[in-house]
């Protein structure tokens, strides 16, 4: 839902049980944590079943900066780039 004439403008994103509220910003150019420090993701969310979930993310044309794999600190996990530069990773912690 959009909510960007209101008083503080946002947007409401849904996905299963999951709502992600997003602001507008009132800078005029954002710089995503990347940019800014070389590294780092602007959001990462704990999640199950990332095949299933990457699967729809590509069917749904969304750009991937890294797909899915098991990281060096034993997290499985893909990050996505959303259309303002932030890096969005989808993981969980894999068992010793």
């Amino acid at each position: 839902m959009s909510y960007l004439n209101s008083s503080e403008p946002h947007i409401c994103l849904y996905k299963d049980s999951v709502e992600i509220i997003l602001i507008k910003a009132l800078a005029e150019t954002y710089k995503p944590n990347h940019v800014l420090y070389g590294y780092g993701f602007d959001v990462y969310f704990y999640t199950e079943n990332q095949e299933k979930l990457e699967q729809e993310f590509k069917g749904n044309g969304v750009k991937f900066v890294k797909p899915l794999c098991t990281t060096d600190y034993n997290n499985k996990e893909f990050v996505i780039e959303d259309c303002d530069g932030r890096y969005i990773a989808f993981g969980c912690k894999l068992n010793n």
